[in-house]
């Protein structure tokens, strides 16, 4: 039979050839298509998704490349060697960050002990071309001790039991230079049936293990994020679970008496896949019968943030019931926040409620203003003075002062209530719900019409909303 190490040699008459053009030329214009969606999809290195993607995209890029190589090969053969002559040092390997992989073939005569092994296997493995080809028994002095038993396995299953060879390694070179090999042989038997020779293809795949090993990290890493991702937003919606009043029940404050408001909020949620962040809305029956209601924002996203968040609505809640009013309030929250270890800015918005008087006083730091709507009308209060919590030190903040009507219905909310929306756009949009709460019976009627008219998620930053209505 004709010898194996024949492979990477030119043929006379490459047989065919107009099959293999066609395959080269579905290989380019699929790599044409793979290289313009690399370009689009090139973002940020600190995302490690699309760190993954990129690197998935570099690895198919890089074998339709490779596949592109060995079919031209294929179709016209690799130059020779020329007789004698040594191989430049630069074409020892390929060119670095490329996946094109050498290709050799060899074969072992076991009735003679001689080996005869191609030109290109000589550059894999970093022998002198004029020096002669290793046996079996010699070619594990180039492996690494590690992989010698899983060669010798290999090499000793063809033998033996006539199994193919289908198994990597690594050799360390002359140079220094370690090199992964992947292996593909089998046994040439005799007429009686006994193995006379095994002949085997090689294949430099270091460059490849390289670059998969790069995907594989890149997906682990992104993997790793994406746990720590979802560990931290199911923490902070715990803690925002835990400290919020119930969303979907409403709420009587105070529960006896004349001018009780009859209270319902709802926490919109943001888009899958987006942290929560420090949304929070409150309503709370105080010590002295007061009622207090609030909604604020600490900018940011995730545990640190939510964990900030039960801070400051626990400081609003315990100086709420020490009888401190909301102007008062609106500055210890400031220091607060400009003592904390980490700095945070925030927004937010403090009423308390006298039902006896129907009066409410209020302040707000950056935040919007409440919505009164009276007779299937609506407004924003005329807000007091007041800054973002955190901006600076030792800030003053105003505090206003309304008279309620029974049927009043007061709005309360956080940026990002109407999606795509904000500022004078928001506010005329929420206002436009005038008429529609002029006939709703409810608070939970009034948040209905609000999550039915602005959605409750798929948003790009959640949102509190919160309706307290005056009763008679």
């Amino acid at each position: 039979m004709p010898s194996h190490v024949s492979a990477d040699r030119p043929a006379a008459q490459p047989p065919g050839r107009g099959s293999v053009e066609a395959l080269i030329s579905q290989t380019r214009r699929l790599k044409g298509d793979v290289d313009a969606v690399r370009r689009d999809t090139r973002g940020s290195d600190s995302d490690p998704e699309e760190r993954w993607q990129r690197a998935l995209y570099d690895l198919a890029l890089h074998q339709l490349n490779d596949l592109d190589e060995h079919l031209a090969q294929l179709r016209d053969g690799p130059a020779p060697l020329p007789a004698g002559a040594a191989a430049p040092a630069h074409a020892s390997t390929p060119a670095p960050g490329s996946l094109l992989s050498r290709v050799g073939s060899a074969e072992w005569n076991l009735l003679t002990d001689e080996a005869s092994w191609s030109g290109e296997l000589y550059l894999i493995l970093g022998r002198d071309p004029d020096a002669p080809a290793l046996t079996l028994d010699e070619l594990p002095s180039l492996v690494m001790d590690e992989d010698r038993p899983r060669l010798t396995a290999m090499v000793t299953d063809c033998l033996v039991d006539a199994k193919p060879i289908d198994g990597e390694f690594r050799v360390l070179r002359s140079d220094g230079n370690v090199r992964t090999v992947h292996m593909m042989g089998e046994p040439v038997l005799d007429g009686d049936g006994s193995t006379a020779s095994m002949w085997a293809v090689l294949r430099d795949v270091s460059e490849l293990r390289r670059s998969q090993r790069t995907v594989r990290e890149s997906r682990d890493t992104m993997q790793r994020h994406r746990r720590r991702a979802e560990t931290e937003q199911r923490l902070a919606v715990e803690l925002q679970e835990a400290v919020l009043p119930p969303g979907r029940d409403a709420l009587r404050l105070p529960r006896r008496g004349p001018g009780t408001l009859d209270v319902a909020a709802r926490h919109l949620t943001s888009g899958a896949g987006s942290l929560l962040g420090g949304d929070w809305y409150d309503a709370l029956e105080l010590s002295d019968g007061d009622t207090l209601l609030s909604v604020g924002d600490l900018t940011g996203h995730g545990v640190a943030v939510a964990s900030g968040m039960t801070m400051l609505l626990g400081a609003v809640r315990g100086m709420a019931m020490a009888g401190t009013q909301p102007g008062q309030l609106m500055s210890l929250l400031n220091q607060l926040l400009d003592a904390t270890v980490q700095p945070a800015l925030g927004s937010a918005v403090c009423c308390r409620y006298r039902a006896a008087t129907r009066t409410l006083t209020w302040a707000q730091a950056g935040h919007p203003a409440p919505l009164l709507f009276r007779g299937g009308t609506g407004c924003a209060l005329s807000a007091p003075d007041g800054v973002l919590l955190g901006v600076t030190s030792g800030a003053d903040y105003g505090q206003a002062e309304v008279t309620l009507e029974p049927g009043d219905l007061l709005l309360l909310h956080t940026d990002g209530v109407v999606p795509g929306h904000s500022g004078a756009d928001s506010l005329d949009a929420l206002l436009g719900l005038a008429p529609r709460f002029g006939s709703a019976r409810t608070a939970q009627d009034c948040v209905r019409t609000v999550v039915e008219e602005f959605g409750e998620s798929e948003r790009e930053d959640e949102a509190c909303v919160l309706v307290a209505k005056v009763g008679e």
